[in-house]
């Protein structure tokens, strides 16, 4: 409210007039008789943080009184309304220009317009402003006008979104900033910017934010960026705002949370494959899952990680009967028929014969069984491919054939258009009706360039097929005639066949394309189903965790080699817990490292529909870790000495009576957990160990290198001898090699021309793939010679003889000696000596033999400290005045030396079927056996001491 302050002026006065013509006079009027006037209203324009009001149109009151004084000015304006913060104020009384000003802070954000009612005063009828009089009241509309003083500001702190790969989308999420300002100038957003470079986002001026492009959850997962808002006065936000968008992949039906590789450390046992793995189904609902898990190792030995010991070693170790013969041996001086053959050894020593259809072999005569009867079984393992050409020929794997003249086939079997033919033709000696003659199968396994194993058992006339240990009939059997016996030889051939009549030059025919391993005949029995699959036995494959938990609805079954597994179930929960159990095991000590590869397929039903989600396989790989490899290490005594006698005895000499073998590895930092590195010991098994003579062969007519069967029961190894040397064989552990070799036996019958024998001994595991080192054996005979004139007074006495204190006085023999021709009692002398040492050599024999025999019954070889013979050499010092026992004591000891020599004379069984009778010495020998015996009768008959010779 304006307060006006009017002097007040009286109603009327008296005016004198000097116009008058009647000369002056006085006038009385009222001078306040009109109000003041005003527009109606007014229309204001303030600006923030300013005092003055910009009014349409200006502020000014009028007055009919003008110019009158007092009552045509205006003297004040007066506003009406509640908290108004504006003043009017008079600028010029007479002209009645006024101006309206803020006389407080005005804010737009407060407020931004105002409307009160003015009016104007006059100041009335005088001086006093006595009867001033107001206009009448205007309305005055005022807006505040804004200042852009505040930045934009965003909502929110941080913003997030998920999208789903592979779309476009046209707003992903919208942001939004506000501005503190009250005008739409500055307090409106007009732009928004992303301030992060490089993204696949834009955004557009309202704040919706899309992607440029299509999002890979594979490439990123999540972006984050910063934004900026600018208002319509271009300023800027202070702060930018953050967001984070996740991308999430498209609900796919598939599996998830598995590993494309999975680390297998040798001899961690079984190792889950799976741990985190589940099926996405996007929420579809199921009635059952079918999985299929798939171990492929088709490039991994012959299909798959086996044992790759030698054919006879594998088939001792799984129990097969003996006498096989194999046809397709490693090559060596005694099996060169297959050195000319093309081999592609693969890895870990697997040995592999690849036949390219130009090559064959023939087997000897001496190898090939002679009479197969009507029970026999031919074993192989063969990989093939496809035959080239519309009509292919016969593919000959093995073929008995005339030798010369005819070209008739005996048996053979053949692969002929991916079908498996065996050809058996029995003699008319045998059979004379049409009988069973060719058997045939078709199978896929055939041709489809992967190892198995083969078997067929020939139980005549019935023929049955095993493939990797499955039973297979054939197809088609079609009979023939038996063949004339004739007395024609007949040749086995391996890869061909030989054609040896009706052509001009005999040649191989109808050769094999493909790969052979380990082929074996073995006639006169069958094998067994246990062993065919022991020999066939993959020792990697695939496993289930605890069976026990899983649900009851699971069904699970593994094909017989276990690389396959199929699992079955009606809740999807159930699968996953069951394909999180599933796991790769390899049994062997020393597996064969590389990939493996995994394949998982997977078949869903859906509540009546056959299938409803196509669920996409997945490919993985194992990585088996190479083991740490073995260094297998002989030692012990390189040297053996013994007498003659020992050579001569029934038993020989044991050259590696102190044998030792042992095995190491080197660890180092292992994969999956701390392992300090350094040398430990190990053990395992070893497969062969094979002694080669050293220089010429044995000479099997005074020398011979064997083994008691003995040595060999109770433990899986058997033996086979040459003149080159020994071969012991057999998958068995390094103790039992070590108690073997130590009872191996080398004897001469003439140790007499012997100088030395060397042997070297090596030992394998896996077939040669880890060999030992080479142990070189001399054995040498214990020469005796004549007491020489320096005579060793400080040799330790024989615990067996008598000591006594009176030593020779051999200078006193020779000097009776150096003059002249010796007297009788110098010549008694010798004879004593000569005597008597030809009794002490029996007796210790005596003694040394039964010590031998009481050790070799042990098993373990304890060696007696006070019997050591395997010293270098053997120093007896004799004195002939040591025993003076008389000539019954001595006839007893040769009588005692006579009875052992009777008792060593018993027959020994060896290997190879020989015993000790039946290399007996030569009629030279029993000739000087006899003159032996004859020497020592007389000693008998008179044993008793020249008096010479006792008194001294």
């Amino acid at each position: 409210m304006v307060t006006l302050s009017v002097e007040r002026l009286p109603l009327s006065e008296k005016v004198a007039s000097s116009n008058s013509v009647h000369g002056p006079f006085w006038v009385e009027f009222a001078l306040n008789k009109h109000k003041p006037w005003i527009e109606t209203s007014y229309h204001g324009v303030i600006a923030e943080n300013m005092d003055t009001v910009l009014l349409d149109p200006p502020l000014v009151a009028l007055d009919k009184d003008a110019p009158v004084p007092y009552a045509g000015e205006i003297c004040a304006f007066k506003i009406f309304g509640q908290d108004a913060p504006f003043e009017a104020v008079v600028l010029n009384r007479t002209s009645g220009e006024g101006v309206l000003r803020a006389s407080s802070h005005v804010d737009c954000e407060s407020q931004k317009e105002y409307t009160f009612i003015i009016q104007a005063y006059d100041c009335g009828a005088g001086p006093s402003g006595a009867d001033w009089k107001k206009s009448h009241k205007a309305v005055v509309h005022i807006q505040v006008n804004d200042v852009n003083e505040f930045s934009p500001t965003f909502r929110e702190s941080l913003y997030k979104a998920s999208v789903t790969e592979g779309k476009i989308y046209d707003s992903i999420l919208q942001v939004e900033a506000w501005d503190q300002d009250c005008s739409p100038q500055y307090s409106q957003i007009c732009n928004y910017e992303i301030v992060t470079a490089g993204t696949p986002f834009a955004i557009d001026r309202n704040g919706n934010i899309r992607n440029t492009e299509r999002l890979s959850y594979d490439k990123q997962q999540s972006y984050k960026i910063m934004v900026s808002a600018f208002d319509c006065g271009q300023k800027k936000t202070k702060e930018d705002v953050a967001i984070h968008i996740e991308v999430k992949p498209v609900c796919k039906p598939g599996w998830q949370g598995w590993n494309k590789r999975v680390d297998y450390e040798p001899g961690t046992g079984s190792k889950q494959l799976f741990p985190k793995m589940h099926l996405e189904t996007c929420g579809g609902l199921l009635s059952g899952v079918k999985v299929m898990v798939e171990l492929q190792t088709n490039h991994i030995g012959k299909g798959c990680d086996r044992e790759t010991y030698s054919e006879k070693s594998l088939q001792k170790l799984c129990g097969a009967a003996s006498g096989s013969t194999d046809l397709l041996p490693a090559p060596s001086p005694s099996t060169n028929w297959t050195a000319s053959l093309l081999t592609d050894s693969g890895r870990d020593s697997d040995l592999i014969y690849r036949f390219d259809g130009r090559q064959a072999t023939n087997v000897p005569d001496l190898v090939v069984p002679q009479n197969l009867t009507d029970q026999f079984t031919i074993a192989t393992w063969m990989k093939h491919g496809p035959s080239p050409g519309l009509r292919a020929e016969k593919e000959t794997i093995l073929c008995n054939s005339d030798k010369t003249e005819m070209n008739r086939h005996h048996y053979s079997l053949y692969v002929h258009n991916c079908r498996l033919v065996f050809l058996l033709r029995r003699d008319f000696t045998q059979i004379d009706t049409f009988r069973p003659a060719e058997f045939h199968w078709k199978l896929e396994q055939i041709c489809d360039k992967e190892w198995h194993y083969y078997v067929i058992n020939v139980e005549f006339p019935a023929v049955t097929l095993f493939v990797d240990g499955v039973t297979y009939e054939p197809y088609l059997v079609t009979d023939d005639w038996p063949i004339h016996s004739s007395k024609i030889d007949t040749q086995l051939t391996v890869g061909a066949c030989w054609q040896g009549g009706v052509v001009a030059t005999l040649r191989f025919t109808q050769y094999f394309h493909g790969s052979l391993s380990g082929l074996t005949i073995r006639p006169g029995r069958i094998e067994t189903q246990k062993v065919i699959s022991c020999l066939q036995a993959c020792k990697e494959g695939l496993d289930i965790n605890s069976l026990e938990s899983l649900a009851k609805d699971i069904k699970f079954h593994f094909n017989p080699a276990q690389s396959v597994l199929v699992v079955e179930g009606e809740d999807v929960d159930s699968i996953n817990t069951a394909m999180t159990k599933v796991s790769y095991i390899n049994s062997r000590q020393f597996p064969t490292p590389g990939l493996r590869r995994l394949h998982i397929t997977a078949a869903v039903q859906c509540f009546g529909e056959e299938t409803c989600l196509s669920i996409p396989d997945i490919k993985a790989v194992v990585m088996v870790l190479a083991p740490s490899e073995p260094r297998i290490t002989i030692t012990g005594s390189k040297q053996h000495v013994r007498p003659a006698s020992d050579f001569r005895g029934p038993l020989g000499v044991a050259p590696f009576k102190e044998l030792h073998i042992t095995s190491t590895v080197i660890r180092g930092d292992a994969f999956g957990g701390p392992r300090r590195p350094g040398v430990m010991e190990v053990m395992h098994n070893l497969d062969y160990c094979d002694v080669l003579v050293i220089g010429d062969e044995l000479n099997p007519e005074t020398e011979s290198l064997e083994i008691h069967h003995s040595a060999l029961l109770g433990k899986h190894l058997d033996a086979t001898n040459s003149t080159s040397g020994i071969s012991i064989y057999g998958v068995d552990s390094m103790a039992h090699y070590e108690q073997a070799l130590r009872q191996l036996h080398y004897r001469n019958w003439r140790p007499g021309a012997l100088t030395e024998r060397r042997f070297r001994l090596t030992c394998s595991e896996l077939n040669g793939r880890y060999t030992s080192n080479e142990f070189n054996m001399e054995v040498s005979v214990l020469h005796h010679t004549a007491p020489v004139e320096h005579v060793n007074h400080m040799a330790a006495p024989s615990p067996y003889m008598r000591p006594v204190h009176h030593p020779l006085m051999i200078h006193t023999l020779n000097s009776h000696m150096s003059g002249g021709a010796p007297p009788a009692a110098t010549v008694v002398i010798v004879v004593c000596i000569a005597a008597l040492v030809v009794i002490v050599v029996i007796g210790i024999y005596r003694i040394h033999a039964t010590h031998q025999e009481g050790s070799r019954d042990d098993e373990d070889e304890v060696k007696d400290p006070e019997m050591d013979w395997e010293s270098s050499a053997l120093n007896i010092t004799v004195n002939p005045m040591e025993d003076m026992r008389g000539p019954q004591a001595l006839g007893e000891a040769v009588r005692e030396g006579e009875r052992e020599e009777e008792d060593e004379e018993e027959d020994v069984e060896l290997v190879g079927g020989m015993t000790t009778a039946e290399s007996d010495k030569s009629d030279e020998e029993e000739e000087e056996e006899e003159e032996g015996r004859e020497e020592v009768n007389k000693k008998r008959e008179k044993p008793e001491w020249d008096s010479s010779c006792t008194t001294y």
